[in-house]
């Protein structure tokens, strides 16, 4: 066969799979797999629903909250338990419901997606094993004391129950080999090991499960007798029932309506750069039965047209979001005056998000307990009001009102490839972002592998200049999940004691700061900021200045030197 048949054949692939993949194919079979996952709710409706980013955000309107379960670490060969993705907030969540559901896709033409298959039953597992230690450990050294109130008697006698018969077993699937499952058992100690010393708050977690965690799967060629269903409170374990939204077929099946002809794609919220074309889940279900409505041949046009009224919308705004997460109230004087019950790390999780219609747009900011940091999307920082000062990540400059010029620093971001290109027009708008950038840009780790760590200096002496005054910070990026979360790692650890508590770079001029360390506080953002996922690359950066920057005691407006890194 001649070139000229070879790349013939290939555009014909090419053509015949972008048809396949349309814009209004995606939606479709988006909108079609929601009913299933609406149905499935609906069978336990006390229960929260929560969305495994990015893919799972598309499959309903009604999600509680956000997780964040990463398929690759559960892939053959790669097996993991990360400490940077404890998503602890979703056991708590459960503890507090009873369970809760997750709900994800794939289009691996698989029935169930890594993440759910392997990933979230070792995290359940190494969290069941963290907390027997826990109660175990309680029990030993005799911290609870009986005789002090009922309810510290009842405490204790269910603790030492539960720490006899709290189910510690792996929980897989049947389509996992009985190899994988030995190979992920034999891991199981190491794993543990490393999360009861990442300094995660096992304690709460233990307070507030009251039966040990497991995994149940659901999709949609699961068998659910109607008159049947059990109620999770019936269950001596809560549950964490897994949703896997889309029929498992490999390969595009045609589908007719009374109207139109359209090809279902499995798994198809995945990769939303590819398709989305601009629109996010939210945009899509605020306008989701016109966008059905429209047909294969307006949907492109229909959709162009509601990003940009969206876009016009925004501006007009001030590109500003609304704040959901309130921030903790201060105890009166100091972080010096808390009581010795009562850590600036602390976290009421009572005090739960109550609205079931959750919009992941709108959560703009998170407080890290009372430590004066916060952090979040640069939107949700034009309009607050208590904020006093503000580190901009972003690309984009914003207008702040702020008591005085010197509380606000801007360290242009260019945004990250892998997250926000989509078209060769934003390809484009990137690079122009680029070539006009004059600044100090600080970029993403694939763009600038030394770009964060160059900058952290600068941005350390600033949270240092404006927090020894008592001021509030918000550290702030563009999508308030990566960049932002490191900047206000290296802010915690170079200025902050291992309690929490501002100490002007003591602590850290001090001490060696070693990877567990550093691994401890990232847990401790990502106990208030739920939604972070700093990626590997800009970590390193963050550990690389920590190994050998040290704040100037002496001289606030002094820079940061970075020691020889040989």
């Amino acid at each position: 066969m001649d070139d000229g048949a070879k790349l013939s054949i290939y555009r014909a692939a090419r053509t015949i799979k972008r048809r396949d993949n349309s814009l209004y194919n995606a939606l479709r079979s988006i909108y079609e797999d929601s009913i299933f996952v609406g149905e499935i709710s609906q069978l336990w409706p006390d229960l929260p629903l929560v969305a495994n980013l990015r893919c799972g955000l598309w499959y309903s309107s009604k999600f509680y909250s956000t997780c964040y379960f990463k398929s690759t670490d559960g892939h053959t060969n790669n097996l993991s338990f990360n400490t940077s993705r404890l998503n602890l907030h979703v056991a708590h969540l459960a503890g507090q419901k009873g369970g809760c559901m997750i709900v994800d896709s794939t289009r691996k033409g698989k029935r169930f997606p890594d993440s759910m298959s392997k990933t979230i039953p070792i995290w359940t597992c190494v969290l069941n094993r963290s907390i027997r230690n826990h109660l175990s450990k309680m029990n030993d050294i005799g911290v609870l004391k009986e005789g002090e109130e009922c309810t510290s008697d009842e405490h204790s006698e269910s603790t030492r129950h539960v720490s006899t018969d709290w189910d510690c077993s792996l929980h897989l699937p049947l389509w996992v080999s009985k190899t994988e499952k030995a190979k992920i058992e034999d891991r199981l100690a190491e794993w543990t090991k490393e999360l009861d010393a990442s300094g995660a708050d096992i304690a709460s977690l233990a307070l507030c499960l009251k039966k040990p965690l497991r995994p149940l799967w659901i999709s949609q060629k699961t068998v659910i007798w109607l008159n049947e269903v059990p109620d999770h409170d019936s269950w001596d374990f809560t549950p964490i029932i897994l949703v896997s939204a889309s029929v498992s077929t490999g390969f595009a099946q045609s589908r007719t309506t009374s109207e139109f002809s359209w090809n279902y794609i499995p798994g198809a919220g995945d990769d939303e750069e590819s398709w989305a074309r601009g629109l996010t889940p939210n945009l899509f279900w605020n306008q989701a039965y016109d966008i059905i409505n429209s047909g294969p041949d307006l949907c492109n046009q229909k959709i162009a047209d509601i990003v940009e009224k969206d876009r016009v919308y925004r501006a007009q705004r001030g590109q500003n979001a609304p704040q959901v997460l309130a921030k903790p109230t201060k105890l009166a004087g100091s972080s010096s005056d808390l009581s010795n019950n009562e850590s600036p790390y602390s976290l009421d999780i009572s005090n739960g998000k109550d609205d079931r219609n959750f919009n992941n747009e709108d959560c703009a900011i998170s407080w890290l307990g009372l430590t004066n940091l916060a952090v979040g999307t640069f939107k949700a920082a034009a309009n607050l009001s208590n904020i006093d000062c503000v580190l901009n990540c972003d690309l984009n400059s914003i207008s702040v009102s702020l008591p005085d010029a010197e509380a606000y620093l801007h360290l242009p971001i260019v945004v990250a490839m892998k997250e926000k290109i989509g078209s060769c027009f934003m390809c484009i708008f990137i690079l122009i972002c680029i070539l006009l950038t004059l600044a100090f840009p600080v970029q993403t780790s694939k763009l600038d592998r030394s770009s964060l760590l160059n900058n952290l200096p600068s941005a350390v002496n600033f949270a240092k200049l404006n927090l020894s005054k008592g001021k509030t910070l918000l550290i702030c990026c563009n999508s308030g999940e990566d960049i932002s979360i490191c900047v206000c790692l290296a802010i915690l650890i170079s200025l902050f004691d291992d309690e929490g508590t501002f100490d002007d770079g003591k602590f850290f001029n001090e001490t060696r700061i070693t990877k567990l360390e550093m691994r401890k506080r990232l847990v401790l953002i990502c106990k208030f900021a739920i939604s972070a996922r700093p990626s590997r690359g800009n970590l390193k950066q963050v550990f690389s200045f920590l190994s050998g920057g040290r704040v100037d005691m002496d001289e606030q407006h002094s820079p940061l030197h970075l020691g020889d890194s040989n």
